[in-house]
């Protein structure tokens, strides 16, 4: 057991090595000066960020954000009355057109359309429907992707203003060399010269004519001569979406195509009282007649044969005003085979008994061509719409324009009119 007086060891060796790391020091010498200079900042690196601060100032940096897009839709959201043949379109600045859907709004029914000008440009490529509301859905997408859609609305022509017209003769028909083409609109035009070039003719002949409109609602079209015969007439229809004028919009295309059969002309003469009756130039039936009197001359120059035509027809002289009491007045007559030349009254027809025995000799008529039972049945059977009747040396002038066809006693060269 040891002594409790056992002597303390002594402390030299410790105050030797601090003394020696202290020299060391001082001497700049050791690990210690080794290592200083690079955990030590230096004058230039403390101004210098560190990685955390440069990360916090780079996130404080706003990122540049694409353009936003620009849409222009044609039409205009809530349009009304638009034009059903007029394109729909939405064109995008900034951006692209990512997607678009023209639909019916109460069907759903899609219009196809297509994209160009680099996706940009969404154009319709199918007609639309008159008197029909749409739905236009537009997705367009900028520079990052960001889409955006727009939705408009809009309503195309209502009833009201649709045009439309009739032809006469209909397509599939066959008529004389003498027929013109005549057009009846429904509603009146006043952009006239659109309307001509949206109608095309063209004769299998190549024969040229020209428009003439008798009103607002009445055209017709007929070449320098009459149309050669067994030649074909094309009639081409364009006039969808064609602007009438006061707002009213054509609402059809189509293609009608005339057949024109032989030139059958007859020729009556009411100086000789003969009627001669020609097919393709040629000569081929001759018969008495007997034509208007002095007070009702027939109707000189060039007539048409109208599509009207009555086995038995009743003729009443008050439809020309001729009153009770008139010496001409022939009350009510019954006639055969009439063959109608004007809406005014002129017939073709076969002379009443009383009138038989004029055939050849003398006018009694009050402007009809009387005929034989054999000569009035002939023209009913053999004559059709379009063909020629031809009037000479009568004292009447000719029949007016739109009394039946009198375009042919109008000169060629006066013949276009607006």
């Amino acid at each position: 057991m040891p002594s409790l007086d056992q002597p303390k060891k002594p402390r030299r060796a410790l105050k030797v090595t601090l003394v020696a790391v202290i020299a060391l020091a001082i001497a700049g010498g050791g690990v210690g000066a080794a290592t200083a200079k690079d955990w030590m900042p230096t004058a230039a690196a403390k101004n210098q960020p560190t990685q955390q601060q440069a990360t916090a100032t780079a996130s404080a940096t706003p990122t540049p954000t694409a353009l936003p897009v620009s849409l222009a839709v044609s039409p205009k959201t809530g349009a009304t009355f638009y034009n059903p043949a007029e394109p729909v379109s939405a064109t995008a600045q900034n951006g692209t057109v990512y997607s678009a859907i023209l639909k019916e709004t109460d069907t759903g029914a899609t219009t196809d359309g297509e994209l160009s000008a680099g996706d940009t440009k969404w154009t319709s490529t199918a007609p639309l429907n008159f008197n029909t509301n749409y739905t236009f859905d537009v997705t367009t997408k900028d520079a990052d992707g960001k889409m955006n859609t727009t939705v408009s609305t809009f309503t195309t022509v209502p009833p009201s203003n649709e045009a439309d017209l009739v032809m006469f003769p209909q397509g599939g028909s066959q008529v004389g060399v003498a027929q013109p083409i005549q057009f009846t609109f429904s509603e009146p035009v006043t952009n006239k010269e659109a309307v001509e070039k949206a109608i095309s003719i063209t004769a299998s002949s190549g024969q040229k004519g020209a428009f003439r409109w008798y009103s607002d609602t009445l055209l017709r079209y007929r070449a320098a001569d009459f149309w050669a015969a067994n030649s074909t007439i094309k009639v081409d229809m364009k006039l969808f979406g064609v602007d009438f004028g006061n707002g009213q919009i054509g609402n059809f295309n189509k293609t009608n195509v005339v057949q024109i059969g032989n030139k059958v002309e007859m020729v009556a003469d009411a100086v000789n009282h003969q009627a001669s009756i020609y097919i393709n130039g040629a000569l081929v039936k001759q018969y008495p007649v007997t034509m208007g009197d002095e007070r009702f001359p027939s109707a000189s120059g060039y007539l048409v044969i109208l599509a009207d035509k009555q086995r038995y027809a009743t003729f009443v002289a008050s439809t020309i005003g001729l009153k009770p009491g008139d010496p001409a007045d022939y009350g009510k007559v019954d006639v055969q085979y009439a063959t109608r030349l004007t809406p005014s009254g002129e017939f073709i027809h076969q002379a009443t008994d009383n009138a038989l025995s004029y055939l050849g000799t003398g006018n009694i008529s009050h402007g009809c061509i009387g005929m034989s039972h054999e000569g009035a049945g002939w023209v009913f059977n053999n004559m059709t719409t379009g063909d020629l009747v031809k009037v000479v040396g009568s004292p009447n002038e000719t029949i007016a324009p739109t009394d039946g066809f009198g375009d042919w006693n109008i000169p060629f060269a006066q013949y276009a009119h607006r």
